[in-house]
C-alpha cells in the first residue's frame, strides 16, 4: 500500500503549481461574472424579487453554463502544466505510484470547483444586497435561506463530479488543448439546446442543472449518477492513466 505521506507531497506540489497558473484567476472570474450579471439585472428591473428567486437564478446560471465551461477550461489548464513543458516523463520517473500524479490533480480540480461554489454564494449575496442598497425598490424580499442555497450549490458540486472526471481524463490523455475544449464546448452546447431531453439525466454536462428540477426523483437520480458515476470514472482514469507509458 502506498505511503500516505507521498500522496500528501504530490498534492502539495500540485497545489503549488495551481497557485502559479491561471487556474486561480479563472476560479475568481467565473463566479464574479455571474454576480455582476445578477447585480445589473436587478438594477434594470422596477420590482423587487424574492431572495429565493434571486439565489436560484444565480445557481441556475452556474449549473447550466458557467460550471461546464469553467470545468472545461480548468481541467485543460491543469493538464497543460505538464503537457506544455513535456514534463510527464520526468514526473513518471519519480519514486512514487503513478496514480498519485493524477489523483492529486483530480483532488485539486475538485477543490477549486468547490471553492468557486463558495465564492459564487458570497458574491451573489453581496451583489443582491448591493443592488438593493443602490436601488431600494428592487431590494430582495422574503427570507434569505442561505442554508438552502448552500445546500443547492453543494448538490450541484457533487453532481458535477462525472463532468470533472470526463473532462480531466480527456485533458490528461491528450497533449493538445483541442480535444478537451472540443468535447467541453460540444457537451455544453448539446446540454443547452437539449435542455428537456431525457438523455440529460445522464449527460455529464447537463447533470448539474438537474439539481434545480422540480421532480425530487430526478434530482436524487441525477445526483447519484453525477457523484457515484464520477467516483467510478475517476477510479477508471487512475487505473488506466497509471499504466500508460507515453502521453500525447
Amino acid at each position: 500500500m502506498p505511503h500516505p505521506a507521498r500522496f500528501t507531497t504530490a498534492l502539495a506540489v500540485e497545489a503549488h503549481k495551481l497557485r502559479r497558473s491561471l487556474a486561480l484567476l479563472l476560479a475568481a472570474v467565473a463566479p464574479l461574472l455571474i454576480a455582476v450579471f445578477v447585480f445589473f439585472n436587478l438594477l434594470r428591473v422596477d420590482k423587487a424579487a424574492p431572495w429565493a428567486m434571486t439565489l436560484q437564478s444565480s445557481a441556475a446560471i452556474w449549473a447550466f453554463f458557467m460550471l461546464p465551461m469553467s470545468v472545461t477550461a480548468l481541467t485543460a489548464l491543469v493538464a497543460h502544466t505538464e503537457h506544455g513543458p513535456r514534463a510527464w516523463d520526468h514526473l513518471r520517473a519519480l519514486p512514487l505510484p503513478r496514480w498519485h500524479l493524477y489523483a492529486s490533480k483530480a483532488v485539486c480540480v475538485l477543490g477549486v470547483v468547490a471553492a468557486m461554489s463558495v465564492l459564487l454564494a458570497l458574491l451573489t449575496l453581496l451583489a443582491a444586497t448591493g443592488a438593493g442598497w443602490l436601488k431600494p425598490a428592487v431590494a430582495a424580499t422574503g427570507a434569505m435561506d442561505i442554508a438552502g442555497y448552500l445546500t443547492l450549490l453543494g448538490r450541484i458540486f457533487l453532481a458535477a463530479w462525472l463532468l470533472v472526471a470526463v473532462q480531466l481524463w480527456i485533458a490528461l490523455r491528450y497533449a493538445s488543448f483541442v480535444p478537451a475544449l472540443a468535447v467541453g464546448i460540444g457537451g455544453t452546447f448539446f446540454a443547452v439546446v437539449a435542455t428537456s431531453a431525457k438523455v440529460g439525466a445522464v449527460l455529464p454536462w447537463q447533470i448539474p442543472v438537474n439539481q434545480l428540477a422540480t421532480d425530487p426523483m430526478r434530482v436524487q437520480f441525477t445526483l447519484a449518477v453525477g457523484c457515484i458515476g464520477g467516483c467510478a470514472m475517476f477510479a477508471a482514469m487512475l487505473r488506466r492513466m497509471g499504466r500508460r507509458d507515453v502521453l500525447g
